[in-house]
């Protein structure tokens, strides 16, 4: 079967209202830890057993971005008494340059999402602020409509703030809908990991949000080396998959930055390349993609979904794909590589960097789940993505954002 034959009906589970853990635990690294024994069979562990699960000859790569307050809620009218216009925020416009974009001190657009659109036909929506002792009216204008979204500009008259600062003060922590229940005072805190600290998501990577200083603690003890990236999550990770085959889905387009010295370090390395969460995984497989297009003189600034199913694709080792992007760095005098990618990783996807994986339990017919199990594929005697959700369906594991974890290797 080709891979865009893929029928979204096969990734279906039943996954009752509660199952789906609505908070995390007290101790977020005293969740369960779904692996894999000695014997090939399935195990239940501790999350605080990981750093003792991890190959010794391994690398930990995890995603270090953090979630913004991306939702704000205008009311419209003079008086600020009218309907409420919610507008979630999802990536910088103009600039589009996420850490230029926040420290914007005037204005800044944005590719939005707009709660209850109908009653906002036109005109400013605005909202008086009080930052720091600096007073402020916020403005927000519809540019524009893509798709479902819409380009809204943000101004405001004091240019002593910055935007960074005013969806501190006044956005709200944008947490998954399929919690069903509005953002509380302790999301701000439970829905960052504890390594956080890239400004640019709109949905946290919720495999690192079991990770505690302990945990990171015990894995340096045993030499494990530890390494950072970032791709801002959007919010298509929360939209499952609508059309009858996965070649319908459109996957949208993620940010990512990689410091040279970490694809200096792939390109070398021996040791296995364990990754938490599948925004780890995406953006890691990614750079090898996006170095393939750079070895063939394409603009590796963006991954199309299909490109690495395609005939063209060149089989080059992970460190000839490194090493294009490495070249292309220094032709560039960079120390970053940025990108967008639209990965889509589906059964009979052929990884190349990522030996290893740390994840939560996913949606049903998501995308994330398509990822699990062409990681599962890779092994004949790895037990299948439903034998795994089956087991921690009869085993009481709590699922989704704030639930359980697994680790495959």
């Amino acid at each position: 079967m080709m891979i865009r034959d893929i029928k979204i009906d096969d990734f279906d589970y039943p996954l009752p209202d509660g199952r789906i853990a609505a908070h995390p635990l007290e101790e977020r690294d005293s969740c369960l830890l779904l692996v894999k024994d000695g014997d090939g069979q399935l195990a239940t562990r501790r999350f605080t057993d990981l750093p003792a699960l991890l190959p010794a000859d391994s690398m930990l790569v995890y995603n270090n971005t953090r979630v913004i307050n991306a939702r704000l809620r205008f009311r419209k009218g003079a008086s600020n008494d009218g309907a409420l216009i919610e507008i979630f925020c999802l990536e910088p416009r103009d600039p589009a340059d996420y850490a230029v974009s926040f420290a914007s001190t005037g204005r800044c657009s944005w590719i939005c999402f707009v709660g209850n659109s109908k009653r906002w036909k036109d005109g400013a929506l605005t909202m008086p602020l009080s930052i720091g002792g600096n007073e402020l009216t916020l403005s927000a204008t519809r540019l524009s409509r893509e798709g479902n979204a819409s380009v809204v500009e943000f101004s405001w008259d004091n240019p002593g703030v910055t935007f960074s600062s005013i969806i501190s003060a006044v956005g709200e922590i944008p947490i998954p809908p399929y919690l069903n229940r509005s953002t509380e005072e302790s999301d701000s805190k439970d829905y960052q990991t504890v390594y956080s600290h890239i400004d640019g998501s709109v949905a946290a990577p919720t495999a690192g949000l079991h990770f505690t200083p302990r945990v990171l603690e015990a894995i340096d003890s045993r030499g494990i080396p530890r390494r950072e990236l970032t791709l801002h999550v959007g919010a298509g990770t929360f939209q499952p998959v609508k059309s009858d085959t996965i070649g319908e889905h459109e996957m949208h387009s993620e940010f990512i930055a990689v410091p040279r010295s970490l694809i200096a370090e792939l390109a070398a390395t021996t040791r296995k390349v364990v990754a938490v969460g599948t925004t780890s995984v995406r953006t890691l497989e990614s750079l090898y993609h996006l170095g393939c297009m750079a070895s063939m003189g394409n603009d590796p600034t963006l991954l199309p979904q299909w490109f690495p199913y395609s005939a063209d694709h060149p089989d080059l080792s992970v460190e000839q794909a490194m090493q294009a992007l490495l070249d292309r760095l220094d032709s560039e005098g960079s120390d970053t590589f940025v990108a967008s990618t639209r990965l889509m990783i589906a059964p009979g996807y052929r990884f190349r960097i990522v030996r290893g994986m740390v994840t939560n339990f996913h949606q049903p017919r998501s995308t994330l789940l398509l990822l699990v199990s062409a990681f599962l594929q890779q092994r004949e005697d790895a037990p299948t993505w439903r034998e795994i959700y089956d087991y921690a369906l009869a085993g009481d594991y709590r699922f989704l954002s704030y639930g359980d974890a697994c680790l495959f290797l």
